[in-house]
This record gives structure tokens, C-alpha cells and sequence, in this order.
């Protein structure tokens, strides 16, 4: 073997080290969140068997935990961006507001279903409005929306719920909600396509590349051509018209309109978001992580039951994921910055 030969082969190993390494940087947060599912399926596997080896538990988790992940991936749009969305929430059940609204009037499911995407559409855009050309920060905005529209939906209906037994066998029913081979409720199916399509635009198109940028460095990004307010109002306006379909799909799914149906998804939703790897500070985070830890979040509440602890366990644990998360976020953003 020649010296040249030997001399290229400690150099190729250093360069495949140098490619592995890079590539476990660029993908660390995915990786981890990873980790911590299998962890917590292999404790649960391990505390509970008989619930966790069954195929019952799963299919629970493909019905449910849609219901705040159909949120929390477009969300993590709008806390790339630098801001926060609180008023999802609201937004759940004024969307479905605009459904009964115009199906009362018209009987017609499909129009109900048009207005119930109109008006989480109105709501988020309004948001974002006033975040950008009114200059109220994010937080206090959407704590006074979120009061706002959950009023106005007590208002319009008269706190009075709806039943959606008319919608059952309509195409809308088995489209969101059907089972697919009996079993796999298409909600869960619904989740991987918004993982999918938000994942190609925030990796993939320009929009994501904005909507980075002004997370990252919002100075950098007007120099460099974003317009910065449409790139949130955008933001916004995509989480008000996917927190109304969440809000269609659950009460599709319960059969039941609640005007206050989507006040318990707040902590699940957040938690979620930060667990995944996305940064409250912006500029970071990932479509994957958001996936992934939406049903890590989901899993929580079933495993604290199988455990023998009471529900109430789940609003303590979630809290804590939060306040734990953006903990480590910001003690390495201080660290490496």
C-alpha cells in the first residue's frame, strides 16, 4: 500500500465524521424529540403493558390528539416568527359559530363548513392585523381576541351547543372523520397531510424562508426584501382557518357542537409547539418536532390513567413540558449565543 493511500484514508474518515456530525447538528432537534418518544412509549410499554400492547390505545390517540395537533403545526409557524397565538382556543368554536350560524339558515352542510373556515379566517387575519399595524404585542393581543370571540360565541348562541347528527354519512362525516379500513380514523391521516404540506412550505418555499428570516432577524429580513407584516398576518390568518377546521373535525367526531369546546386544548397545543424544538425566542423550530411531540402530549394523559393517577395529573405535566422547554431554550440561547 503506497503512503499516499494511507494518508487518504485518515482523511476520508475525517471527512465522514465532519458529514455525520453536520448532519446530526442540522437534524439534533428532530433526533431528540425522537428519543423522547420512544423513551416515554417504552416506559409506558413498561409501567402499563396491557394498555400500551393494545391496538385500542392507539386508535384513541389517532381520534384525539388531531384535535390540537390539526393546530399546533400551523402554529409553529407563527412562534418561528417571533410571535405567539392564544387565542386558538376561541377560534375552535368560533369557527363552528359560523357553521351553525349558516346552518340553521340554509340546512346545507357543506356551506356551514365554508362559513365555519370564513370565520377562523376573519379571526386569525384580525389578529394579525392588529399585531402589525396597530403594534400590540402578540401575547396581549391574543389573550383580549381569545376573551373576545369565546364571548361573542356565548353571545351568538346563546351558550346553547349544536348537534351535528345531520352531518352523519354526508361525504364532509366519512371524509374527516370516517375509519379507514374499519379502524384508522381519517382525522389522524388529515394531521400527517398538514404535517406534510407545512412542512414542504416552511422547508421548501419561499414563504418558509420568510417566515425564518423574520423569526431569526427581523431587520436582516426587511433588508433583505420580506414584507415582514404580510409574512404574519399570513401566519395568523393559517392558524384562525386550521384551529376552525379542528374545531369542525372534533365536533364532527363527538357529533356535538360545545361552545366551549376548544377551551381545554390551550397547554396540550403550546406544549407541543415547545417540546417540538421551536423556539419561543423565533427564528427556530421544526414541522417534525411539533408532529412528533403532539402525540408524545397525547400519550400523557393516557399513560397518567393506566398509571393509576387521576387526569388531573395531565394539566400539571403539560405545564411543566412548557416551562421546562423554553427553560432549555433559554439557558442554550445564552450559552452558544
Amino acid at each position: 500500500m503506497s503512503s499516499l493511500e494511507e494518508t487518504a484514508r485518515p482523511l476520508s474518515a475525517i471527512k465522514s465524521r465532519s458529514r455525520l456530525s453536520k448532519l446530526l447538528g442540522k437534524y439534533s432537534m428532530q433526533i431528540a424529540i425522537l428519543g423522547v418518544a420512544i423513551f416515554i412509549w417504552i416506559l409506558f410499554v413498561i409501567g402499563a403493558p396491557r394498555t400500551f400492547l393494545s391496538g385500542n390505545i392507539y386508535a384513541a390517540f389517532m381520534t384525539s390528539t388531531p384535535f390540537f395537533a390539526l393546530v399546533a403545526i400551523p402554529l409553529t409557524l407563527v412562534v418561528i416568527t417571533g410571535e405567539i397565538d392564544l387565542s386558538f382556543t376561541s377560534i375552535i368554536a368560533w369557527g363552528m359559530t359560523g357553521y351553525s350560524v349558516v346552518f340553521q339558515a340554509t340546512h346545507s352542510v357543506g356551506l356551514g363548513f365554508v362559513a365555519c373556515l370564513l370565520f377562523g379566517l376573519m379571526a386569525g387575519f384580525i389578529n394579525g392585523l392588529i399585531v402589525v399595524k396597530i403594534g400590540i404585542p402578540s401575547l396581549v393581543t391574543t389573550i383580549g381576541t381569545q376573551f373576545f370571540w369565546a364571548g361573542l360565541v356565548l353571545i351568538v348562541t346563546n351558550a346553547q351547543g349544536l348537534g351535528m347528527g345531520a352531518t352523519q354519512g354526508t361525504f364532509l362525516h366519512h371524509l374527516f372523520v370516517g375509519r379507514v379500513g374499519g379502524f384508522v380514523p381519517a382525522q389522524f391521516f388529515w394531521t400527517i397531510g398538514f404535517g406534510v404540506i407545512f412542512w414542504f412550505f416552511l422547508n421548501r418555499h419561499r414563504f418558509g424562508a420568510h417566515v425564518y428570516l423574520v423569526g431569526d432577524n427581523i431587520d436582516s429580513a426587511r433588508l433583505m426584501g420580506v414584507n415582514v407584516g404580510l409574512t404574519k398576518i399570513i401566519a395568523f390568518s393559517i392558524v384562525g382557518v386550521a384551529a376552525a377546521f379542528s374545531g369542525f373535525v372534533q365536533s364532527e367526531e363527538l357529533l356535538f357542537f360545545w361552545p366551549t369546546g376548544g377551551q381545554g386544548y390551550l397547554l396540550p397545543t403550546l406544549a407541543a409547539v415547545f417540546l417540538g424544538g421551536t423556539s419561543v425566542f423565533g427564528g427556530s423550530g421544526t414541522i417534525f418536532g411539533t408532529f412528533v411531540a403532539c402525540f408524545v402530549i397525547g400519550a400523557i394523559n393516557a399513560g397518567i390513567v393506566a398509571a393509576g393517577l387521576t387526569g388531573y395529573w395531565t394539566s400539571v405535566i403539560s405545564g411543566l413540558i412548557v416551562v421546562a422547554s423554553v427553560s432549555i431554550q433559554t439557558i442554550l440561547s445564552k450559552r452558544f449565543t
